[in-house]
């Protein structure tokens, strides 16, 4: 699902079920950081760090420990980018090569309603109209959740280029739907702060890509590094 979301250089591994977590094996630098985790929560780190681990072997790069850096973003092997997701049964990890990708983001999240109540705090006012306008358009998808995780993707891209925090009204969301292929299409989110720079360029917005299927939803960033 999040490999048809990225473009060719950046390679994608995902698995589904508990059973994928209850195979995957930590590093002892990682059982470290997870000492004080409960067992669902170990699980899913394992889990997800197992399908990067085979991202870095789709790439070449020998498999290695991926321990949370500042913020809690993934501290990934020299010359890589990356990101991962989680969400009950289901985890990626998408990696490319620094010399072609700036940054990534990814995020899956269970196709449901978004809570009421947290709408407010993640939207701008012409989000609203626009989530309205769609759920008029196709009210099969849960458009507020769709664009919670497009904004989830954003900061993910976002963190790496600054180690700066994105708040949830800092970047305008403009979702926008494909005619031939109902349950995919794009998205653009127009920076509403000073963007980082990626070589010489200030960037003012990300692109992305989103899908909606078997219950899940994945969105998808990519900077390109040129």
């Amino acid at each position: 699902m999040i490999d048809e979301l990225l473009p060719g250089p950046v390679v994608a591994v995902e698995a589904y079920g508990v059973e994928e977590a209850g195979r995957a094996a930590l590093y002892p630098e990682e059982q470290a950081v997870m000492l004080r985790a409960v067992a669902k929560r170990r699980r899913e780190f394992a889990a997800v760090r197992e399908c990067a681990r085979r991202a870095m072997e789709k790439l070449g790069v020998p498999r290695q420990p991926v321990l949370p850096g500042a913020g809690g973003a993934p501290g990934w092997p020299a010359g890589l980018v990356g990101s991962m997701t989680h969400c009950d049964g289901y985890y990626a990890a998408a990696l490319g090569r620094a010399a072609d990708v700036a940054s990534l983001g990814i995020d899956a999240e269970p196709h449901e309603p978004l809570p009421q109540e947290v709408l407010p705090a993640v939207t701008l006012p012409d989000e609203r109209h626009l989530l309205d306008r769609l759920a008029e358009q196709r009210p099969d998808v849960h458009w507020p959740k769709l664009l919670f995780s497009a904004k989830e993707s954003v900061y993910k891209a976002w963190f790496p280029l600054t180690g700066e925090w994105l708040d949830f009204t800092e970047a305008d969301v403009d979702i926008r739907t494909s005619p031939g292929a109902p349950h995919t299409g794009t998205f653009r989110a127009r920076l509403l702060v000073p963007g980082p720079l990626v070589g010489e360029r200030r960037l003012t917005h990300f692109d992305g890509r989103w899908t909606v299927r078997a219950g899940l939803l994945a969105t998808a960033v990519t900077v390109p590094a040129h």
